[in-house]
């Protein structure tokens, strides 16, 4: 499974931009997408993710102001994120969840989401 993920970019703090990821390969092997991001010096943590044919979970942080969504015929994922903060600016990763294990272990290059205040 190969993901490519684009639309990371400078705006204004209170901006919007949208994330996003198109998956290739064996499309056929996962059952879930996620957005995760990394802070300089931190571990990945995940931004929000859909699951089991459409269920949704998001990180407080981003919760109302995120929106993950997904276009199956296309094999694309998006990360809709409006209201951003300086706290927000971060490298986004996308990636994929394996039926096999049930755990994110496909990952894009990561894009990078700067906020300015």
């Amino acid at each position: 499974v190969q993901l490519q993920a684009s639309g990371g970019g400078l705006v204004q703090a209170g901006g919007s931009l949208t994330l996003s990821c198109v998956v290739s390969g064996d499309i056929g092997s996962i059952n879930g997408m996620g957005w995760y991001r990394q802070f300089p010096g931190r571990q990945l943590e995940m931004v929000a993710r859909i699951i089991n044919e459409g269920t949704t979970d998001y990180a407080e942080s981003v919760r109302g102001r995120f929106t993950i969504s997904e276009d199956k015929p296309n094999n694309a994922v998006y990360l809709q994120l409006n209201n951003l903060r300086s706290e927000d600016t971060a490298v986004y990763f996308c990636s994929a969840r394996r039926r096999s294990s049930n755990v994110f272990s496909s990952w894009g290059q990561g894009t990078l989401v700067t906020v300015s205040s």
